[in-house]
C-alpha cells in the first residue's frame, strides 16, 4: 500500500493563510503527518534544508527519519495532543546532528493543524526552525553577563550604576557597600548625596547636571562621610552610556585615603625640610660672619709682623709667617664664598643690570685668574668673537662667574695642561665655552655638578676642592641674569667644558658722542 500523497497545492509555508503556524517561525520547512504521525508530504524548503529526497521521507513514521531524533516521547505527546485535542505548540527544542560537517544544530519545532490549502488529508503540520545562532548568541550573552557580574562584584573599586535621568542608584557592587557602610538593599533608589558622596542635595544636583551635559565628570579628591562616621577620601569618575533601552551612568569610586595620608606626610616632611634648609642657610650666614670677625685682626697682625721683618729674622719664623699668611688667605676666600652663596640663596643679592660687552667681562676675569694659570704652567688660548657681544647683565657678577669657571678649570687640570676660552654667537644669543683637558667628570656627576656643596671625585688633593659652592654660585648668578650654564664631559681623564649662554641685545647706539656703556663703566657703577 502506498502512503504517498497527491501533489500539494503549494510548498510555500507563507501561502498557508489558514494555518496555525506563523510563517516567520518556520525557517527550515514543514512536514505533514497523519494520525499515526506518518509523513504524508513536505514542502520544498524542508527537503533543501535537511538535504533529503521525497523518496527518503514520505511514507515513513516521523521517528524513523534521520537518526531518530524526532522520536522523543515528549514530541510524540505534543503531536498526539494536536491530533486528538487540536492543541498547537511552539518552540519545542530538539538537537539535530547534521552530516557533512554541518554539525550540531538546535531546532525549534512548532506543531498544529494544517490549513485548508496546506494538505488535503494531513492532520498535523510540523514546522522546523533553526535556533542555533540565537541560542549561541544567548549563551555568549549569558557568559558575558556572568563575567561582567563577576568583575563587578570582585572589583577593588566601588561601582555604582545610576539612572541617568533621575540619578537614583540601580546597582552597586560589594566594594561600594563596604566603602559607604550600607548594604545593597539600602543603596538602591538613593541619590549620591544620601550615601555621603556629596555634602548636600545642591552639590549633588550641580554634579548631576554637569554629568548630563558632558556625559562625563571627574573629581580627583572627594571626601565621603560613610555610615560608620568615618571620612573616606575617594577619586570619583562617572560617564553616561546606553544600556539596552535605557540611559545609565556608571560611577567608579576609588578609595585614595592611603594616598591622601601619604601626601599629607610628604607635605609635612617638605615643610620640615624647608625649615631645615632655611635654618641651614641662616646658620651659614651667621657662621660666615662669625668667622669673618677674627680674620680681620689676624690679617692686620700678620701685616704688622711683615712690616717689622728684618734680614736677621729667623728662617723658621719666616716660614711660619708665610704659612699663616697663605692659610688666612685661603680661609678668607672660603668665608667669602659662604657669604656670597648665602646672599644668593636668601635673595639678598643686588644686581646692577646694564648693557655690557660679554667679551670684556671675560677678559677681566682672565686677568684676575692669570697668576693662577701661570702658577700651574697652563697654556691659555682665547678665541674671541669678531665684534662686541652686548648683553644685559651685572658686569661684576658675570666677571665673578667666569672667574669661578676659570679657577675650576685651573684646579682640575694637571700642570702643563691646556685651557681654551671660546666665544660663539648666533642671531639671538652668545655662548662662552671654557674648555680644559683635565681629569673630566663622571657621567653620574654631571646632573648634580651645579648643586650646592657637591664635589665630584676628581682624584686630586682635597685642599684643591674648596667647599663646592663656586659652580653652584655661578649657576645661580647666571640664571638670575636671564642666562644659562651647562657642563659637559666625555668622562674621567677627558676634560670638561662649561658653557655660559646669554641672550644678545641690539647693539647700543652712542648718544651725543658718548661711547656705549661698557664693562669699565659698569664696574665703576657697581663699586
Amino acid at each position: 500500500m502506498s502512503h504517498k500523497a497527491p501533489p500539494l497545492p503549494s510548498t510555500d509555508p507563507a501561502s498557508d493563510k489558514d494555518g496555525l503556524l506563523m510563517p516567520d517561525m518556520v525557517t527550515q520547512g514543514s512536514v505533514f503527518l497523519d494520525e499515526d504521525l506518518r509523513v504524508l508530504g513536505a514542502d520544498s524548503l524542508f527537503y533543501s534544508s535537511f538535504n533529503v529526497t521525497p523518496e527518503e521521507t514520505e511514507g515513513r513514521l516521523l521517528q524513523e527519519l534521520g537518526d531518530g531524533q524526532w522520536g522523543s516521547s515528549a514530541l510524540r505527546q505534543l503531536l498526539q495532543n494536536v491530533v486528538t485535542e487540536d492543541r498547537s505548540f511552539t518552540d519545542h527544542e530538539v538537537v539535530h546532528l547534521f552530516p557533512k560537517g554541518v554539525g550540531r544544530r538546535y531546532m525549534l519545532l512548532h506543531g498544529g493543524r494544517p490549513g485548508r490549502a496546506a494538505h488535503p488529508t494531513a492532520l498535523v503540520t510540523l514546522g522546523f526552525d533553526d535556533n542555533t545562532a540565537r541560542r549561541n548568541a544567548m549563551e555568549a550573552l549569558r557568559h558575558t553577563e556572568v563575567r561582567y557580574r563577576r568583575l563587578f562584584e570582585t572589583a577593588k573599586d566601588g561601582i555604582l550604576i545610576l539612572d541617568a535621568h533621575s540619578g537614583h542608584i540601580v546597582d552597586a557592587n560589594a566594594f561600594m557597600e563596604g566603602l559607604v557602610g550600607l548594604e545593597a538593599g539600602q543603596l538602591m533608589g538613593k541619590q549620591l548625596y544620601e550615601i555621603g558622596l556629596f555634602k548636600d542635595i545642591a552639590a549633588n544636583k550641580a554634579a548631576f547636571i554637569e554629568l548630563q551635559r558632558n556625559r562625563y565628570i571627574r573629581y580627583e579628591h572627594l571626601p565621603v562621610r560613610n555610615n560608620r562616621g568615618e571620612t573616606v577620601h575617594v577619586e570619583f569618575i562617572a560617564n553616561v552610556y546606553q544600556e539596552d533601552d535605557r540611559l545609565v551612568a556608571q560611577c567608579n569610586v576609588r578609595d585614595i585615603s592611603l594616598r591622601v595620608q601619604l601626601e599629607k606626610k610628604v607635605a609635612e616632611q617638605g615643610l620640615i625640610l624647608a625649615d631645615e634648609a632655611r635654618n641651614k642657610d641662616e646658620f651659614l650666614a651667621m657662621l660666615s660672619h662669625e668667622l669673618r670677625n677674627p680674620l680681620a685682626p689676624i690679617r692686620s697682625a700678620m701685616h704688622l709682623l711683615k712690616l717689622q721683618q728684618t734680614t736677621a729674622i729667623d728662617p723658621i719664623q719666616r716660614q711660619a709667617m708665610d704659612v699663616i699668611d697663605r692659610q688666612v688667605g685661603n680661609l678668607t676666600k672660603l668665608v667669602n664664598d659662604l657669604l656670597e652663596v648665602s646672599r644668593v640663596l636668601n635673595g639678598r643679592v643686588h644686581l646692577n643690570m646694564q648693557t655690557v660687552d660679554i667679551q670684556e667681562v671675560v677678559e677681566h676675569a682672565v686677568q684676575t685668574v692669570r697668576p693662577l694659570i701661570d702658577q700651574h704652567r697652563h697654556t691659555l688660548v682665547i678665541h674671541a668673537c669678531d665684534q662686541p657681544m652686548w648683553v644685559r647683565a651685572d658686569a661684576l657678577r658675570m666677571e665673578e662667574v667666569f672667574i669661578n669657571l676659570l679657577t675650576n678649570a685651573v684646579k682640575y687640570t694637571p700642570a702643563d695642561g691646556n685651557i681654551e676660552v671660546e666665544c660663539h654667537s648666533d642671531k639671538d644669543e652668545v655662548r662662552v665655552d671654557i674648555r680644559d683637558n683635565g681629569i673630566g667628570l663622571q657621567p653620574q656627576v654631571l646632573p648634580h655638578v651645579f648643586d650646592l656643596f657637591v664635589q665630584a671625585d676628581r682624584s686630586l688633593d682635597r685642599a684643591e676642592g674648596g667647599l663646592g659652592v663656586g659652580l653652584s654660585l655661578a649657576h645661580r648668578l647666571v640664571s638670575l641674569q636671564g642666562g644659562s650654564i651647562h657642563a659637559s664631559s666625555a668622562g674621567l681623564g677627558k676634560g670638561s667644558t662649561f658653557s655660559v649662554r646669554m641672550p644678545l641685545i641690539v647693539t647700543p647706539q652712542p648718544a651725543s658722542g658718548t661711547p656705549p656703556l661698557g664693562v669699565a663703566s659698569a664696574v665703576n657703577a657697581g663699586s
